[in-house]
């Protein structure tokens, strides 16, 4: 199974990869992933091992050719000759003829969670929930339970909303009485912290750079609420059932965003397709506002129907 993507693209993948464990009960499953996303294999249970794998590398592979290969990576051709090259005894993907592959049809504008369902029900005729997203609760604490999780962190700059508006949802929160702290990679540390000297948090505050995988996931799993972009981040709280209000620009939310529900309000301004990989914000980013969002959390986390409010302490 190949899927050697980031944080966000493994958690949508989640219901085509649990419903390959269900449909296969004989076979060894392998994913082929970043090991660094190995704490939240685990906590979905989708594989019995996983090959360290990064876009795309060619799986390392050890023993006789696999019965079945599975590409939930991309359309290909790239991707499919990965796989190829491994002799499987058959080859599941989508139609690629710059590939010689015959499959369904890859949909542009299908949401990539019901895309990998498909996939395994047209060609495997496996029945595959697009709304089994969730994951086992992490063994670790979360290093500050029920705070609310700002994460103004994204892959690309078109996708991540301004610090100084984070900020002012951070300083808002913390006015209304709750606790916020500021997460992030390694590389957001700079970033984080921006956005806690902004909205006045104690340095304490700053999560980023101070959690793996792992306890990041605690983290989400025990925050009152999470705040973020269209990021692999928003895909967790959606993974462990955390309310989350969700700040798209670039792709729509049709394509990527959470299941309808009350625990997950999204926020998009957008009328088509951006770009997400773009090196500027995109304009229907910048199009949302601090007080809509302010909005959103507080009724979130009050429990309370959507409504007008004030940002409290923060103009």
């Amino acid at each position: 199974m190949l899927r050697a993507l980031g944080l966000g693209d493994l958690l949508t993948g989640v219901p085509a990869l649990r419903a390959l464990r269900r449909g296969l009960p004989g076979h060894e499953l392998e994913l082929a992933a970043p090991s660094s996303l190995a704490p939240l294999v685990e906590l979905a249970g989708v594989a019995d091992r996983l090959l360290d794998t990064r876009g795309l590398e060619s799986p390392t592979w050890a023993g006789s050719p696999p019965d079945l290969a599975v590409n939930l990576h991309g359309r290909g051709p790239q991707s499919h000759a990965l796989l190829r090259a491994l002799d499987p005894g058959a080859l599941v993907a989508f139609g690629c003829p710059a590939a010689g592959h015959a499959g369904p049809v890859w949909r542009e504008d299908e949401h990539e969670v019901r895309r990998w369902c498909r996939l395994l029900e047209e060609v495997l005729g496996l029945d595959a929930d697009p709304a089994d997203l969730r994951l086992a609760a992490p063994a670790v604490a979360a290093p500050v339970p029920g705070a609310v999780v700002v994460h103004p962190g994204a892959a690309y700059p078109s996708r991540r909303w301004p610090a100084d508006r984070f900020a002012a949802v951070a300083c808002a929160l913390q006015h209304a009485g709750y606790g916020v702290v500021v997460t992030g990679g390694p590389d957001e540390v700079p970033l984080a912290e921006e956005v806690a000297r902004g909205a006045g948090l104690p340095p304490d505050g700053v999560l980023a750079g101070r959690t793996d995988l792992g306890r990041l996931a605690a983290q989400v799993a025990g925050a009152a609420l999470v705040v973020c972009g269209d990021t692999g981040v928003a895909h967790l709280a959606t993974a462990l059932g955390t309310p989350s209000v969700l700040l798209f620009g670039p792709m729509p939310p049709s394509r990527w965003g959470p299941p309808q529900g009350d625990a997950h309000a999204v926020v998009w301004h957008g009328s088509g397709l951006g770009d997400p990989w773009g090196t500027e914000v995109d304009p229907a980013l910048l199009r949302v506002g601090v007080e809509e969002v302010v909005e959103r959390a507080l009724d979130l986390l009050s429990g309370a129907a959507p409504g007008r409010r004030t940002t409290p302490g923060c103009a």
